[in-house]
């Protein structure tokens, strides 16, 4: 039996999100279509990450068991041709037998893009939060710092999950402007569920001048999300890198 990991590419524009439902188009079904027809048996897939619906990957992660004996390098090809245009095996690699994607995963790097002009875009609506508000940057990156390290994130974990350890370490934060798009990159060793979101959400108000960076400390220690800022639209995130020791 065969271990293999997918290194996965997807516009989740049009999908209800990563994982498989009763209802609704996912990137999981369309994967486990693909390697069905491959390999000729139902597979189970382990996924690195669960994004939400709209959210995108650049790298998302899965592995699978197969008996199928098809060459590891010819397996993105053959898969790509069966899967949709908004769904792409990048690579794909052989693993020992008790990889598992999501449990062997250090760490996750996401990115979230903000187009900030005053005249949103049609091109990248599908990709970005338009958010036509005058920023300060740097009071946005002063904010950051109050954020990395070891913390309770409890203040911007959604109030509907149920999670008891909310204790997560951020290793950076950047924000990076480029003409009229603001992209800002998170690495961690996980992300509560919409972390990364609220995160954005909160910082905007800090680059938007309604709150201070030095807020960010109180957000914390309050470990109440009603103090943190809203959740920011799923279209601008994606996952960048999934980690690997």
């Amino acid at each position: 039996m065969r271990n293999i990991m997918l290194e996965i590419e997807y516009d989740g524009t049009d999908f209800n999100g990563w994982q498989i439902q009763p209802k609704g188009r996912t990137v999981e079904k369309e994967i486990m279509k693909a390697i069905k027809k491959i390999a000729k048996h139902e597979v189970k897939i382990f996924g690195a990450g669960r994004t939400d619906a709209k959210v995108h990957a650049k790298a998302q992660t899965a592995n699978f068991k197969t008996e199928s004996k098809i060459p590891i390098d010819r397996l993105p090809k053959a898969m790509n041709g069966l899967l949709p245009k908004d769904v792409s095996i990048v690579r794909a690699f052989e693993m020992p037998k008790n990889f598992n994607a999501r449990y062997h995963a250090i760490g996750k790097t996401y990115s979230y893009h903000i187009y900030n002009s005053r005249i949103r875009s049609a091109l990248l609506s599908r990709h970005s939060y338009y958010y036509p508000v005058t920023l300060d940057i740097e009071l946005m990156r002063a904010a950051t710092q109050f954020l990395i390290g070891g913390h309770d994130f409890k203040s911007f974990m959604s109030a509907n999950s149920n999670i008891k350890n909310t204790v997560r370490i951020i290793n950076s934060i950047n924000i990076c402007k480029r003409d009229k798009s603001i992209y800002l990159t998170f690495e961690g060793n996980g992300f509560l569920y919409n972390m990364v979101r609220i995160m954005v959400g909160t910082l905007l108000e800090v680059g938007r001048k309604k709150t201070t960076p030095e807020y960010m400390k109180y957000i914390l220690e309050s470990k109440n999300r009603v103090y943190a800022g809203c959740t920011a639209p799923p279209q601008g995130l994606f996952l960048e890198k999934v980690i690997y020791p």
